[in-house]
């Protein structure tokens, strides 16, 4: 069959609206493209109780040899405001070398170029091992039942990967320029500083639980937590809400409530934040109500066989030595990295989520050339 054309299959892709938690057909588009050059596809719909039903999708090609797989997200951010857009969000529209869309960036254009890479290489003949796609329509919401529940559906079949690369948009300005070899962790904690309430004029007859509050966010939000390391930039804490819910002026309130997140490098543990949190609050004194949710732990996957690999054939393809990075967010590479090396190189970030987000069109060519080389080497 003829190679796919990874710049048709991109724009089929993004006129799919597929806003999380909803495919909108996306997974029907790239499951019809796979099988047609002949892999095993499994449609994967996950629930858990009180969220949204997830599609997801795992196809493999052939069973013998190691198995690269290639990791993403067809689920997408909300538009925003539509009227600030200049383009249709889900056209697909290329103007001025530049293909337009939410999922241009993240991360519909790096699926299309991994898709239409592996075509290539069989239109070639020299496709060794194993291929597959592990592609989730859950990455922009809760990752609950996401690339999780398929990471736990191919472990109760026995079926393992043995290198990932994941298609995120890594790159902060030119294609090349940044791989992630690793994240940081994410963990959010929502304080309650207890009291009583009473009147503003009779302080002795209540205990008003803010000024603690205020000392025990100073305290936090100054206090360094590290200085870095040779892979990751220093960790920080950042206060995102303080809430009292307070309308009147002359009464003291019975709590007060702070979210503070943490995004943290691999000298930490979401354990040993909450006992540092748990410090501070006893040392600050009074009653407390601590709350922690943790959205990824931090990892690394050391510089390796994996990530000069993808580096030489970015090298080759861009001239450009993409720095090997553990900055940014979160992404579905934390729940991989337990099942076998990964590494993240897709295209580039700039516009992503933002109002026209979009791709150069050279680069969604450049990165099918990039993971088609990458190909050639696997298994080799």
């Amino acid at each position: 069959m003829a190679a796919i054309d990874p710049i048709a299959l991109a724009q089929a892709l993004i006129r799919c609206p597929s806003v999380t938690p909803e495919d909108a057909g996306a997974l029907g588009v790239l499951e019809r493209a796979l099988g047609a050059m002949g892999f095993e596809c499994h449609r994967l719909r996950f629930e858990e109780p009180g969220t949204a039903p997830v599609e997801n999708l795992y196809a493999r090609l052939r069973n013998d040899g190691p198995n690269l797989c290639f990791a993403g997200h067809t689920d997408v951010v909300p538009v925003g405001d539509r009227a600030a857009w200049t383009v249709d969000p889900f056209g697909g529209e290329i103007i001025n070398g530049r293909l337009y869309g939410r999922g241009a960036s993240d991360m519909k254009g790096a699926i299309a170029a991994f898709t239409a890479a592996v075509s290539r290489r069989l239109d070639a003949g020299d496709l060794k091992g194993s291929v597959s796609l592990l592609i989730t329509g859950d990455e922009e919401g809760p990752s609950i039942n996401g690339t999780r529940k398929v990471l736990g559906w191919l472990k109760e079949r026995g079926e393992t990967l043995d290198a990932c690369i994941v298609g995120e948009p890594t790159n902060p300005q030119a294609l090349g320029d940044m791989m992630k070899i690793g994240r940081r962790g994410s963990v959010t904690f929502t304080v309650t500083a207890l009291g009583a309430q009473g009147h503003v004029a009779y302080p002795h007859l209540a205990d008003n639980p803010l000024p603690r509050l205020c000392r025990a966010l100073d305290r936090l939000a100054s206090t360094p937590l590290d200085q870095g390391n040779d892979h990751f930039q220093p960790s920080t804490l950042q206060i995102s809400t303080i809430d009292v819910g307070n309308p009147a002026t002359n009464v003291i309130p019975a709590r007060g409530t702070a979210t503070f997140n943490v995004r943290f490098n691999d000298m930490h543990t979401p354990a040993s934040l909450e006992a540092q949190v748990r410090r501070v609050l006893d040392e600050v004194g009074g009653a407390w109500e601590l709350g922690v949710h943790v959205s990824g732990t931090s990892f690394l996957t050391p510089p390796g066989p994996l990530s000069t690999m993808v580096a030489e054939e970015v090298r080759a393809v861009t001239g450009r030595d993409p720095e090997l990075s553990t900055s940014g967010g979160t992404s579905d590479a934390r729940f991989i990295k337990d099942f076998c090396p990964v590494v993240e190189f897709g295209g580039v970030g700039a516009s992503m989520h933002k109002v026209d987000e979009n791709m150069a069109v050279q680069d969604l060519v450049d990165l099918t050339e990039i993971y088609a080389r990458v190909l050639a080497r696997w298994a080799a």
